[in-house]
């Protein structure tokens, strides 16, 4: 065949990489074309450019292994696809079974089609995800007649839990089966040296958070972190430094402590006893215990103890034994990016939005989006307009409502806002003082990765087992901090990936080697979110010269990472790095320094951009979650967060709408 042949040429290339007990010409045929087909459908992701060789020389060989990596792994382990290292862990590495599964509490006969809604309902929610879910739930129970609205579907449950490629914590840029998928719009995101680019859903620059039944819930880790009460009053207790817009929140960690507490009982979070020295008073411990430790978090928790630092379970939205009708977790190495088999990790699409159902009051409707709220007189919300796609048919519908409820997500919930502008408010609903879409933050990760000379996985799930909170506050010379713990198990593709792109083992080091299967086996990492220096400038705004497919205005992504956020990632680094030296790795590569400007922050755990205050010239929304002058619209996403903590955001996310929901069942 012809050299300019691109699968001839790609099955050289696979051959070169793989390890030579791997290459059969079956093997590397079958991982050729489905390189391609990958490479066809996303010809701007990684495996895009090796495809297509849009790479240099050397960065085409050093991504051609990772790709390789990806396609070889891309269901787990198979039995013809690994070396004797991993042969004995075929079936621990890969999807649970089918006899594994537990029914799911929601499915498409719960869900409406746009032709059965009513054109009137007590109120809108927004979004599907951890806020939406409590609201709808908080609302419905009152008698409220809901409509929740899901941009994202309910996805095939089947790829959910085997397709190791399309979930959002897959490196491969391609469409996760969560949402956004492949029909999203792009965004504009403005880079340092002022560099605007259009960016697809699938790129991390997006800021990707899951859009499915059950928002980033389906798919997330359920870390359950309580913020700190330092965390409530970063301004007071740190001063705002030059360039930033830290301030305190209106609300205290004693007003939202009831709150806390009853998501924790309520939803369910193991772990256990609370050893955080940051941590506030409780009134009540958790309702279920750890997991069992593994080897690798008994390594730490005995060099923490050398190293005098504080530790403990790491607390999460998980079932150690059966609870609230849950089963509990069976430690399948598959958690963070994939639906739950079991249903033990705690989502609202099994929990929050089956109980909203159960009361009779509330519908869900998939595959929707809000196109803008309709505004009356005294600034009060009558409306909005819903737009979707059915089987390639677009449709408009206009309900009339007394209450929305925003829920989206910081990115879709300010866009939508400064998309309802009128002639009353030009510049969008809540914004007449130009504070919607500010404040755009996400967490920036400190951390460090390690080989040790023994296996050190033993791929049950979730992973993180161990954390200390020592360094949320109280560090020298940095503002806030974070708290660290030890990673999810990562899938086989993912770890790698890792190995290959921190240098642990070598660029030329073959795929399926013996060598690259022991480091598999022998991989730790320890990470934590940094709390970032909230600032003006990193913000959402609308590009109104471009608009998607329903005829809305592009989202605009601006801003940077405030370079005391840089001290922070570094001083996580450099502990994640001694703490892992201390419990015997062999070899360490701590996370590469940000480089200051950054670009913008948000991600999954994107906050800020709908302020809560208690003057609106500096906040978008009251203490009670209302947007100024539209005292009808609340927010109960991470929006609303002044600060994001040093540590995952849902519980407070959680707590937070339930505290915003209730009043507004109550008072409205």
């Amino acid at each position: 065949m012809p050299d300019n042949d691109p699968i001839d040429r790609l099955r050289r290339d696979i051959t070169d990489v793989l390890d030579p007990s791997l290459a059969t010409s079956e093997l590397t045929d079958h991982l050729a074309l489905r390189m391609i087909a990958l490479g066809t459908s996303a010809p701007d992701s990684p495996m895009g450019k090796v495809t297509s060789r849009k790479s240099d020389v050397h960065s085409s060989q050093t991504e051609l292994r990772t790709a390789v990596g990806d396609v070889l792994y891309e269901h787990g382990l198979g039995p013809d696809r690994v070396g004797s290292v991993l042969a004995p862990h075929v079936d621990e590495w890969s999807p649970p079974t089918p006899s594994q599964l537990a029914p799911l509490q929601i499915d498409q006969r719960h869900l409406a089609q746009p032709d059965e809604i009513d054109v009137a309902y007590d109120a809108v929610v927004i979004g599907s995800g951890a806020g939406g879910g409590v609201a709808a739930r908080s609302l419905a129970k009152e008698g409220w007649k809901v409509l929740v609205v899901e941009r994202g579907s309910l996805p095939d449950r089947h790829s959910m839990l085997t397709e190791h490629l399309h979930t959002p914590r897959s490196a491969s840029e391609l469409f996760p089966f969560s949402g956004p998928g492949s029909d999203s719009e792009t965004r504009q995101v403005l880079f340092p040296a002022h560099r605007v680019r259009s960016v697809r859903a699938s790129r991390p620059e997006w800021g990707n958070n899951a859009m499915t039944l059950g928002g980033g819930t389906r798919v997330y880790g359920a870390q359950a972190w309580r913020f700190a009460p330092l965390d409530f009053t970063m301004a007071t207790s740190y001063g705002i430094p030059d360039g930033s817009s830290l301030a305190d929140w209106p609300i205290t960690y004693e007003d939202l402590e009831p709150y806390y507490s009853r998501i924790e009982q309520d939803l369910g979070v193991s772990g256990g006893p609370s050893r955080d020295p940051w941590d506030g008073p409780r009134s009540a411990e958790l309702p279920m215990g750890p997991l069992p430790p593994s080897p690798l978090g008994e390594l730490l928790d005995a060099a923490a103890d050398r190293m005098n630092m504080g530790t403990q379970p790491v607390p999460m939205l998980i079932n150690t034994r059966p609870y609230a009708g849950r089963r509990a977790c069976i430690q399948c190495s598959q958690c963070v990016g994939f639906d739950c088999p079991v249903g033990a990790r705690a989502g609202s699409h099994n929990t929050t939005l089956p109980a909203a159902l159960a009361t009779g009051n509330t519908t869900i409707l998939p595959g929707a989006q809000v196109a803008r709220i309709r505004i009356g007189s005294g600034g009060l919300a009558t409306g909005v307009d819903l737009v979707g796609d059915r089987r390639g048919t677009r449709w408009a519908r206009q309900i009339t409502v007394r209450l929305v409820v925003l829920a989206a997500g910081a990115i879709e919930s300010a866009r939508l806002l400064l998309d309802s502008a009128n002639d009353e408010h030009p510049d969008g609903l809540g914004n007449d003082t130009d504070q919607v879409g500010r404040h755009l933050q996400g967490h920036t990760y400190g951390g460090a990765s390690a080989l040790f000379n023994h296996n050190v996985v033993d791929l049950k799930g979730p992973g993180p087992i161990i954390s200390t909170a020592d360094f949320r506050h109280g560090n020298d010379g940095v503002i806030g901090g974070g708290i660290l713990a030890n990673e999810f198990v990562p899938t086989p593709a993912n770890a790698l990936r890792s190995l290959y792109d921190t240098g642990l083992i070598d660029e030329t080091t073959p795929v399926g080697s013996p060598t690259a299967e022991r480091a598999m086996l022998r991989f730790a990492r320890i990470m934590g979110p940094v709390q970032e220096v909230t600032s003006e400038g990193s913000r959402i705004r609308l590009d109104r010269r471009r608009s998607d497919r329903f005829g809305r205005s592009i989202a605009r992504l601006e801003g940077t990472l405030h370079p005391e956020d840089l001290r922070a990632q570094e001083l996580l680094s450099t502990r994640s790095a001694e703490w892992l030296r201390e419990a015997g790795a062999s070899t360490i590569r701590q996370m590469p320094k940000v480089t200051w400007p950054t670009g913008p922050s948000g991600g999954q755990h994107q906050a800020g951009t709908c302020r809560m205050g208690a003057d609106p010239r500096t906040s978008v929304v009251d203490p009670m979650g209302r947007l100024w002058n539209h005292e009808n619209i609340i927010v109960a996403d991470g929006s609303v967060h002044v600060t994001n903590g040093g540590a995952n955001p849902v519980l407070t996310i959680l707590a937070n709408a339930l505290r915003i929901s209730e009043h507004a069942a109550r008072t409205h």
